[in-house]
């Protein structure tokens, strides 16, 4: 389809907000709308006949795109935090962490609700092993090859939260251990209850409230 002709955009703005139950749906897809777009006219559709042989070009894009929008989300939400005045790890503690656990949740939800509890709570301590031991490991390990084999961590916060990870992680345990290995409603309260102590404690030390961790951003 030539990006450069107007019927090609009518035809696909008829396709995505043409028939809606409400205005509910509606507006939902119109926020989506531009980005649908732009991919339509960057990543070829394997599904369709023309480029089921191209399915490595859909793949090569797909990443590319993703690795331009998070590091778009990253750059946006420092900014923010810089503007507001809350430090880096604070912004990726609560809105880069939910922005990326948003897709394992949803996943979790859908095998859980086809009957498959084991894989959905897998899946999310298998994402978060991967994030912590290739995720954050490989990232560190291609900069130190360029950075004289070490990387600064600006953070002095980093052994508090890594302290708190790993009670969150035994709590985890703990609650689904007594919960009789089931998952309840109250546990749900529970894990809630949880987190909102995860994250104001770790607002409480990215802040210097317990010690002295973060220095004053430069101007």
């Amino acid at each position: 389809m030539n990006p450069f002709k107007i019927e090609n955009y009518q035809l696909l703005l008829s396709k995505y907000l043409g028939a809606h139950d409400n205005i509910k749906n509606l507006a939902i897809d119109a926020l989506f709308v531009p980005i649908r777009i732009l991919f339509h006219f960057t990543i070829p559709d394997c599904r369709v006949e023309k480029y089921k042989q191209k399915f490595y070009l859909t793949f090569i894009l797909s990443v590319v795109w993703l690795a331009a929008l998070s590091y778009l989300i990253v750059w946006m939400i420092v900014t923010i935090g810089y503007t507001l005045g809350i430090p880096d790890a604070l912004m990726a503690i609560t809105l880069v962490a939910a922005g990326t656990s948003i897709p394992d949740a949803y996943t979790s939800i859908v095998v859980v609700k086809q009957g498959m509890v084991d894989m959905g709570v897998s899946n999310i301590i298998g994402s978060n092993v991967f994030d912590l031991l290739i995720g954050l490991a490989l990232p560190w390990f291609i900069k130190s090859f360029f950075n004289n084999g070490y990387v600064v961590i600006n953070s002095a916060g980093l052994g508090y939260d890594s302290f708190i990870l790993f009670s969150c992680i035994l709590s985890t345990v703990l609650i689904i251990h007594f919960g009789k290995w089931r998952l309840e409603h109250r546990t749900g309260y529970v894990f809630l209850s949880v987190y909102a102590a995860f994250l104001i404690f770790c607002a409480a030390v990215e802040f210097n409230l317990f010690s002295y961790v973060n220095p004053p951003v430069c101007k």
